[in-house]
């Protein structure tokens, strides 16, 4: 049995660059107040790290929402509706990804650390192929260059199908499963890694549930940031993660902990999704 992690798949927004994955949840506001709708970040956020288009649905049918939407247009929200606002939407994402690709504080040193100890680096991602056209450059000139990238829209499902993990796992040539982790700041991004056999990595405090930016987050009291990194922990755990951490800053610690326990004789195992 292969006791050795060969490669780490990672997210993108929230996860690598993005703190607090600030980028498609004001993208996702903004679309939905173009029809005249407003919906709460909460909103915006919950379903987070799914494929925009699955993502606009679960948005727009839960029930306030659908109330809302029938309200203003007179009719219920549907594969009509879902098209017209992932097309307002998708252009705000691109432009929001301009003002939000700094890479998260320690992600350089978290790659550098991989590609020294000969750890593969591949990605996948719930942005389009169009939105990371635009992003995928602004994160190569601050060095982060994933050996493939698999978008949302790329395969038949996204997240939490296995379908893009398992994609960038045969695009890279590596297996077995048990030989991958995938660090992710959302559960259906957990999920996603679970299904494909991966150890499952949640990131508490630099994406999507905590939803603060760098300087936010560093201000908050200590207790407030602990309250915040339990709530995180919590909806990773319940999602399937083997392991929750702050960032991508403590991946070297992720590695080597992942790594103990295959030499341990433990393995990820597999959920199933249906």
């Amino acid at each position: 049995m292969t006791r050795s992690i060969k490669a780490v798949i990672l997210d993108w927004a929230g996860t690598v660059l993005d703190h607090g994955s600030r980028a498609p949840m004001g993208a996702f506001v903004e679309a939905f107040a173009h029809f005249g709708v407003a919906i709460s970040i909460a909103d915006a956020r919950g379903p987070m790290g799914m494929a925009k288009r699955d993502h606009i649905r679960l948005v727009g049918t839960a029930p306030a929402v659908a109330t809302a939407w029938r309200a203003k247009h007179g009719r219920d929200f549907d594969d009509a509706a879902i098209d017209a606002i992932f097309d307002v939407f998708e252009p705000l994402n691109v432009a929001a990804v301009e003002a939000h690709s700094a890479l998260i504080p320690g992600a350089k040193h978290a790659l550098d650390w991989c590609a020294a100890n000969g750890i593969r680096i591949g990605s996948t991602t719930g942005y389009t192929r169009p939105i990371m056209e635009r992003l995928a450059p602004l994160a190569a000139a601050q060095g982060f260059t994933p050996e493939v990238m698999v978008c949302a829209g790329d395969l038949a499902a996204g997240r939490p199908a296995p379908l893009q993990m398992w994609h960038a796992m045969a695009a890279m040539g590596i297996w077995p499963a048990s030989t991958v982790v995938k660090l992710d700041d959302t559960p259906p991004g957990i999920g996603e890694a679970r299904a494909a056999g991966c150890w499952a990595v949640g990131l508490a405090l630099s994406g999507n549930i905590a939803g603060l930016s760098v300087e936010d987050l560093a201000a908050l009291p200590p207790a407030d940031r602990d309250a915040l990194r339990r709530e995180a922990t919590e909806q990773h755990m319940r999602a399937g993660a083997h392991l929750v951490v702050d960032s991508i800053a403590d991946l070297p610690a992720v590695v080597a902990h992942v790594q103990a326990r295959l030499q341990a004789g433990e393995t990820p195992g597999l959920v199933e999704w249906s």
